[in-house]
């Protein structure tokens, strides 16, 4: 990658930089620094001119004292802004895509069902400096938006952009025994594995995401015969919300407190509960109301070492 446009949070930011705009946790936004632009929030208004020259993760206020953070567009925090042009797989099922594929720097990375780019940002740096990322997508709007994105998160020198049907004609022959990993985010997998098996080198692997367990049981039918070591997998991820209570001890009946919600609480330090005060702070977690449900089925399988083409 050039060194001198790469996004990175070792330099400072500088006119023409797309950066993370983080007001909160659920209130992040995407926006490309223009040294005459300004940017209106419920805070006030922020000028871009005084954040040029600041390094990421600085923290600027507005002249009514209002706040933001200026972060740098990692995979992680693209995820959460990026527009969604399809459905995309989140920080969950990414970071397990990554692990199981065995994704490392240098590998040459096959994904069908480029879609909004998630993932395909995540690959690219897990790829870097010396991997590639060859993504392929059959809808050519949605090719040209995720090239797009790319290009303003500084990663395109990383990823080449295809578009094409993989389900009805397969991987380009170009990549016949290249690829370390293959990708697939298809309605209709099982037509693509074939060729994916022909890309990929000897004990490469291989991930179809589906949102419906009927797919993964038919890719899984078509994977035995050249593939080893099959799995399916669905990712659920439980997040939970710290809060400060304050306990009233002079409403403890049987150990049971009544002045807090039924939480998993963190025993209060010794000090906190012995003195002359009825009541003193606790840490209460209990699992966030927003929740993510399902996603969808990760199916693996690593290509047959006495596999012959």
């Amino acid at each position: 990658m050039d060194s001198s446009t790469k996004i990175s949070f070792n330099r400072c930011i500088r006119d023409g930089d797309l950066i993370i705009v983080y007001e909160r946790h659920d209130t992040m936004k995407a926006v490309k620094v223009r040294e005459n632009s300004v940017l209106q929030n419920r805070f006030s208004v922020f000028k871009h001119s005084d954040w040029i020259g600041k390094p990421f993760g600085s923290k600027v206020f507005s002249n009514k004292g209002g706040f933001v953070y200026l972060l740098a567009p990692t995979p992680e925090l693209w995820t959460l802004v990026l527009s969604h042009r399809t459905q995309i797989l989140y920080i969950a099922d990414i970071s397990f895509v990554i692990m199981y594929l065995e994704v490392v720097p240098g590998c040459l990375v096959l994904e069908s069902g480029t879609g909004s780019g998630s993932l395909t940002t995540s690959f690219a740096r897990a790829v870097a400096p010396t991997g590639h990322v060859y993504t392929f997508d059959f809808h050519e709007q949605r090719a040209a938006s995720a090239r797009e994105d790319f290009e303003r998160t500084g990663i395109s020198t990383l990823i080449t952009v295809g578009v094409r049907d993989i389900q009805g004609e397969g991987f380009p022959d170009q990549f016949f025994g290249l690829a370390d990993s293959v990708f697939l985010d298809l309605p209709q997998p099982w037509l693509a594995i074939p060729s994916a098996r022909n890309m990929l080198k000897q004990d490469g692997t291989l991930c179809s995401f589906s949102p419906c367990i009927e797919q993964g049981q038919r890719s899984c039918e078509i994977l035995r015969s050249d593939f080893t070591d099959i799995r399916t997998f669905e990712i659920l991820l439980r997040t939970y919300e710290a809060r400060e209570w304050k306990m009233d001890h002079s409403k403890v009946d049987d150990g049971n407190s009544t002045a807090c919600p039924p939480l998993k609480r963190r025993q209060p330090s010794r000090r906190a509960i012995v003195g002359d005060n009825a009541s003193s702070p606790a840490i209460m977690a209990r699992p966030s109301a927003e929740t993510r449900g399902h996603t969808g089925y990760l199916t693996f399988a690593r290509k047959s070492l006495n596999f012959h083409c």
